[in-house]
């Protein structure tokens, strides 16, 4: 049986009012949204949660970037910070969970302390921020993580507004379009949690129902442009054609097959390919990949980039065609701070909740962040691993268990006063 004793409950109507009100911005309606970051429909939802911050007290802040926060002072000047939150931007026709619940829940979490403590006399010790980071999911700029990497200093704000989508627009001039060209000085919280869907069927086949991820994979991600000759695809002759397109399908297969000649784990991916000119009677004269290498260990990364760097000119020769590397983003890999893990952990089992702990191979914004303060992602079941699609789901009941632990754990950091060797010490 769970020890419930000082249990604050989440306020479950308020999760399903949120979470349905936010679910309708970019609804595509088959359960998906359609939200990719700085669009029209991004920007609505944006405005919804302004509104809801405000309208409840909380000061709302945009800084420089067009992050998002909302500020709740509890504990007054000099109190620790508690940070929770995740993104509202979603990918093309994507899911309407991942991101938007791990905001949803730091808002739910926070009111639910909030109301508890004034139920029950209690005095908080901390205060506590929710974050709406820009461009999480790197969709429409890249690379991703943009706006909490500018957060923690790993970008610079410049390289960040300059980034352009494909149809030239860029990050500066959607911000300022929509309104999210902030000026406020950013929070510095003492630690940031969020919460996610696992995007996975790890804990589904488990029968866990909460999951901190331990480790975060590392991730180099590689702009390949290939260079042919823009010609006719009726009269112009085969061993005349200079196809960046078919050189760009060589070094796509070479990708593939990095991952299953790798020593270690290693997952690898082209998920983009810009053709020039992109007609159906034009021999495509140039062609942009944008492949990842996701691994755990550094030299895994490091291994592949480099066999992949030096099989691009036989690959670029066999199509006639020339390739070469213009872009380079980096991710390292590490892990996540061991308290926070704890404070997960002793959260779940005071409700009862199976667990079991994991790596994170895709990016989250706690991962940038992490690397300037502590930090932690915990997993919620998705049901049959989907993620990134219409169809993505997690039952209400797991997704209101992921709230209260988030809820659970701001509780004991507050009991702390912000002190996570305590919290985590702590009954």
């Amino acid at each position: 049986m769970p020890d419930t004793a000082d249990l604050a409950p989440i306020d479950a109507p308020l999760f399903d009012m949120l979470m349905e009100q936010v679910s309708a911005f970019g609804s595509t309606g088959d359960g998906g949204v359609d939200r990719p970051v700085l669009t029209d429909a991004h920007k609505a939802a944006r405005d919804w949660l302004c509104a809801e911050l405000k309208q409840r007290g909380y000061t709302v802040l945009i800084d420089s970037i067009g992050n998002v926060f909302g500020r709740l002072d509890l504990a007054g000047d000099g109190a620790p910070l508690v940070m929770v939150g995740s993104h509202l931007d979603s990918q093309p026709k994507g899911g309407r969970f991942d991101g938007a619940y791990g905001v949803i829940a730091g808002v739910v979490a926070i009111e639910s302390w909030r109301n508890h403590c004034a139920q029950n006399g209690i005095t908080p010790r901390c205060n506590y921020v929710v974050a709406d980071w820009m461009n999480e999911e790197g969709a429409r700029f890249q690379p991703s993580l943009l706006g909490s990497s500018v957060f923690s200093g790993a970008l610079t704000r410049d390289f960040a507004l300059s980034r352009k989508d494909r149809d030239g627009a860029s990050v500066g001039a959607e911000l300022t379009r929509t309104g999210y060209m902030g000026h406020d000085e950013a929070p510095r919280p003492d630690c940031y949690i969020e919460v996610h869907i696992e995007g996975d069927s790890h804990m589904e086949r488990s029968g866990a129902k909460i999951a901190p991820f331990v480790r975060h994979w590392g991730a180099v991600k590689l702009r390949i442009e290939v260079d042919g000759k823009q010609n006719h695809t009726g009269p112009t002759p085969m061993e005349d054609r200079q196809d960046a397109l078919l050189g760009a399908a060589y070094i796509i297969a070479e990708v593939r097959a990095l991952a299953d000649q790798a020593q270690d784990t290693l997952y690898t991916s082209v998920a983009r390919v810009d053709v020039t000119p992109n007609s159906p009677n034009v021999v495509p004269g140039k062609a942009v990949l944008f492949a990842e290498l996701r691994a755990p260990e550094p030299d895994t990364l490091t291994a592949a980039e480099a066999a992949l760097r030096a099989a691009l000119p036989e690959l670029a020769r066999r199509a006639f065609v020339t390739a070469k590397v213009v872009g380079v983003d980096i991710r390292p890999a590490g892990k996540f701070d061991t308290r926070l893990v704890a404070l997960a952990e002793q959260a779940a089992d005071r409700f009862a909740l199976p667990r079991m702990r994991l790596d994170t191979i895709a990016g989250h914004d706690a991962v940038a962040l992490n690397a300037i303060l502590p930090s932690l992602v915990l997993a919620v079941p998705s049901v049959n691993g989907v993620i990134h699609r219409n169809d993505e789901y997690t039952s209400p009941e797991d997704l209101k268990a992921g709230a209260g632990v988030v809820l659970d754990m701001i509780r004991r950091i507050d009991q702390a006063g912000g002190c996570l060797d305590t919290a985590a010490g702590a009954k």
